[in-house]
C-alpha cells in the first residue's frame, strides 16, 4: 500500500495556510452580528414607513389636485361669462372669450384671450391697439374681480392708453361697478 501520508500532510498545509489568511477569530461576532441586525430591522421599518408616507402624500397631492380643478373649472367658466359681458360693456359690442389649451391639464394649460371689438374679427389680445389691447385688459380685470369682490379697488392712470370715447365708457363702467365696491 503506497504511502498517502505526503498528500494528507500536503492538504494539511494548504488548510493551514488558508486558516492563517483568514485571519484571528472575532469571539464577538455573534454579539456584533446581533447588533447589526437589530439596526438593519430598524432601518428596515423606517424605511417602510417613509415609504408609506410618501404613498400617502401622493393620495393628498392627488384629492388635492382634483379638487382645484373642479374649483378651478368653475371659476373660469364664471371668469369667461363676465369677460363677455364687461367686453361687451366697456366696447359697446363685440365679443370676447378666454380659452384653455385643450388636451393639457386644466391646471397647467395656457390660457388663450380672443376678442372682438365691435367692426372687428376675432383675433387674439396681442393683436389689438394699445388702447384696444388696455380696454380688453380691465375687462378681464374686472371679470376676475366679479368672481371674487373685494371691499375696495385701486385704480391708478388705468385709462392713460385710452382715447377718448374710450375713457367716457370706462368711467361709466367704473360709476355703475363703484355701487358695488369702493
Amino acid at each position: 500500500v503506497p504511502y498517502e501520508g505526503r498528500k494528507s500532510d500536503e492538504r494539511l498545509a494548504t488548510l493551514r495556510r488558508e486558516m492563517k489568511k483568514l485571519g484571528q477569530v472575532n469571539p464577538q461576532a455573534i454579539e456584533e452580528y446581533a447588533e447589526l441586525e437589530e439596526r438593519y430591522q430598524f432601518i428596515q421599518a423606517q424605511r417602510e414607513d417613509l415609504l408609506r408616507g410618501k404613498s400617502d402624500l401622493d393620495e393628498l397631492i392627488e384629492e388635492i389636485s382634483e379638487v382645484m380643478r373642479e374649483q378651478f373649472a368653475q371659476s373660469f367658466k364664471e371668469i369667461q361669462d363676465n369677460f363677455s359681458q364687461i367686453f361687451r360693456e366697456l366696447f359697446g359690442g363685440g365679443e370676447a372669450e378666454i380659452r384653455l389649451s385643450e388636451g393639457e391639464d386644466i391646471l397647467e394649460a395656457d390660457i388663450d384671450i380672443r376678442v372682438s371689438p365691435p367692426g372687428k374679427r376675432m383675433q387674439n389680445l396681442l393683436l389689438l391697439s394699445g388702447g384696444e389691447k388696455t380696454l380688453a385688459a380691465i375687462a378681464l380685470l374686472f371679470a376676475i374681480q366679479r368672481l371674487k369682490p373685494t371691499a375696495f379697488c385701486l385704480l391708478d392712470e388705468v385709462e392713460a392708453a385710452l382715447d377718448e370715447s374710450n375713457i367716457f365708457r370706462f368711467t361709466e363702467y367704473i360709476r355703475r361697478y363703484s355701487e358695488e365696491t369702493q
